[in-house]
């Protein structure tokens, strides 16, 4: 599906939607008003224009109902947190972003998984609401699973909170080799592929995930959803001055026009989706004893692949209403979400 001025994406694989969407939709609702990620009206309205239970539905099709409401319950997390970074004063504020990224990872080492974190109301939302989804997550996964997840949460923030933040404030444009291997982690994508595995009930060996088979086919899929992702929101994050989009960056480091500069990156991701397709093959032919891990994994990168896509084509976070300027920050983020006054 292709929006105008957008050309379309080489995607040859079928759309899924979890059978449990709605209930998805309905406890999302619930959670965020619950752990207090939402509290005004106008946020509300911005975040239930982003329909973020239909998303995590088409990229986790087979997640049974407890999981995808968790699911989806991630999926508000990462874009608000992200939305703070990205568009507030937060994302300008390495040091305050410092202060809370150490609140989350102190979270994630608890030896409780978060559960006397999660009630207590001294702490940013943020954090709280982290607390809430790491003890549901948590539970049942391996250590390596573990370490894995939180490191890539920590790179997640970190990138974002200190290598963006730098470069706002400094006023750079990334060149490209730096920025699609910082998108990596920016995005959360490696966050929520490991999330593949509390869907699934998997436990990747330590060895086969570190395979340079599984390395390189893992960063084609992310360098999909991310490019994909990119090419979508690239119109509301110029409206905010934001530079960390790859269509931009494009723009700006080969000195194309907009046009031709989006049109690049449409082909680079339709090539880099037949190149993730072409190395599965390789990594299922490398490691035909882990087929039992190989196959529901690279089927949930596929669906990945596929629902953020999907939905990256028609949530109304990235589209603008007709003849309507882009809606302030203020207007739709929390004040508290990362601040300790309550």
């Amino acid at each position: 599906m292709a929006a105008a001025g957008i050309p379309p994406l080489h995607c040859p694989l079928p759309h899924q939607v979890n059978p449990h969407a709605e209930q998805a939709r309905r406890h999302l609702s619930q959670w965020v008003g619950t752990v207090g990620l939402i509290q005004r009206e106008s946020a509300r309205r911005r975040f239930e224009h982003a329909d973020f239970g239909w998303f995590a539905s088409v990229v986790y099709p087979t997640a049974d109902q407890e999981r995808i409401e968790l699911m989806a319950d991630w999926f508000a997390w990462l874009f608000l947190v992200d939305d703070q970074l990205d568009d507030g004063a937060f994302g300008r504020d390495p040091e305050h972003a410092g202060q809370v990224v150490a609140g989350m990872r102190a979270v994630l080492e608890s030896a409780d998984d978060g559960a006397a974190a999660a009630r207590r109301e001294d702490l940013p939302t943020a954090v709280s609401s982290l607390a809430d989804l790491w003890r549901r997550t948590a539970s049942g996964m391996t250590p390596a699973w573990r370490r894995r997840f939180v490191q890539h949460l920590e790179d997640c923030l970190t990138a974002a909170s200190v290598w963006e933040a730098g470069n706002r404030v400094r006023g750079i444009v990334p060149e490209e080799d730096d920025y699609i291997e910082n998108r990596r982690h920016t995005g959360a994508i490696y966050v929520c592929m490991d999330l593949i595995d509390v869907v699934e009930r998997l436990d990747v060996p330590v060895e086969l995930y570190g395979s340079a088979e599984f390395g390189e086919a893992l960063d084609a899929a992310c360098n999909v959803v991310c490019w994909t992702n990119d090419i979508y929101s690239l119109e509301k994050e110029r409206s905010l001055g934001e530079v960390h989009n790859l269509v931009y960056v494009v723009q700006h480091h080969r000195a194309l026009d907009a046009t031709r500069a989006m049109a690049h990156v449409c082909e680079a991701t339709s090539a880099e989706t037949r190149r993730y397709l072409a190395l599965e093959e390789r990594l299922l032919h490398r490691y035909p004893d882990h087929a039992d891990v190989l196959v529901p994994y690279l089927a949930g990168m596929r669906t990945w692949i596929r629902g953020n896509l999907d939905w990256s084509s028609r949530t109304r976070r990235y589209q603008s209403q007709s003849g309507a300027t882009a809606p302030r920050p203020a207007l739709y983020l929390e004040p508290d979400l990362v601040v300790t006054e309550r």
